[in-house]
């Protein structure tokens, strides 16, 4: 039987780990490996690899002739020509996040519209007037840049609030799709035609007062452009939860710097955490492993 290594707990209910028992051989290592090395240990031997991102970031290069399958969606730091030259094979669990980070898009399209944060838990309003009004969801214009799982499944919520929705999709112009709209949520995946898209021309040519939203990886947009439109009042908020950074690390400096400035609300990579990605990509990670024994792998990257 195959040899399955989890390199550490990725929060599978008894029916996932007796489906994989049931497919090979199975390693389940409880906590996270506290380096590269000690993943690239616990791997060895192993025919197929189940993994978070600690170690298999640093380390997978240093792997060759097995399948991993990740219950995760954003795999932009594996190198496919190393992938392909190592022979590793790998599937990722497209669409498992998708209700949990849309969740967390239209939480903070609310919470930006709606300037929440100035409200929730507010004691200093003296009730003698009426607070400025701020701006509800029906008729605002949404563009969502990237027409994928959680792109889609974003465009079906904001329908439903009476938003007026687009995309922007490969072969538009950014510029025409994005001059107007109050609120741009950046949902792209990253590759070569998309690293630094989102540059300072495009910033200084968004409608005053919109809001910007990424769930996306920091190489997507320019992050000093950004704070200028915030800076010169042309976006009137963002909201940031970083794709780029480990999940939680709330150390890492781009993420401080995030935090630094005012008019943003930044979250540690936790847009997709909830019990039900969770759930929903460990049963697309095994799903992937049988594809692979059977001979029909999916999901690649």
């Amino acid at each position: 039987m195959p040899k399955i290594v989890m390199t550490h707990d990725l929060g599978l209910s008894v029916e996932d780990v007796k489906r994989l028992k049931s497919l090979g051989e199975l390693t389940i290592f409880a906590n996270r490996p506290k380096s590269g090395e000690e993943w690239l240990k616990r791997c060895a031997g192993a025919d197929i690899i189940c993994s978070g991102t600690p170690g298999l970031r640093e380390k997978y290069q240093e792997l060759s002739n097995v399948f991993i399958s990740l219950p995760f969606v954003g795999v932009f730091y594996l190198d496919k020509e190393i992938l392909r030259q190592k022979n590793i094979m790998v599937s990722n669990s497209p669409g498992g996040n998708k209700d949990a980070v849309a969740e967390w898009i239209v939480g903070m399209i609310i919470s930006l519209l709606r300037e929440m944060l100035l409200f929730i838990n507010n004691n200093s309003l003296s009730g003698d007037k009426l607070p400025a009004e701020t701006r509800g969801l029906p008729g605002k214009k949404l563009l969502i840049l990237g027409k994928g799982n959680i792109g889609v499944r974003v465009a079906e919520i904001c329908t439903a609030l009476k938003m007026k929705v687009d995309f922007f999709e490969k072969d538009d112009s950014l510029a025409e799709k994005s001059h107007d709209q109050d609120v741009i949520v950046n949902c792209l995946s990253t590759n070569e035609t998309t690293r630094n898209i989102l540059d300072a021309k495009f910033f200084a040519a968004l409608k005053n007062g919109a809001v910007f939203i990424s769930v996306s990886s920091r190489e997507i947009y320019d992050a000093q452009a950004l704070f200028a439109a915030l800076d010169n009042e042309i976006l009137a908020g963002a909201a940031i939860d970083d794709g780029t950074m480990n999940v939680g690390n709330t150390g890492d400096a781009f993420y401080q710097g995030l935090l630094k400035h005012p008019k943003i609300i930044a979250t540690p990579h936790i847009a997709y955490n909830t019990d039900v990605s969770a759930s929903e990509c460990n049963r697309i990670m095994i799903d992937n492993i049988e594809a692979y024994l059977n001979g029909r792998p999916q999901n690649l990257i």
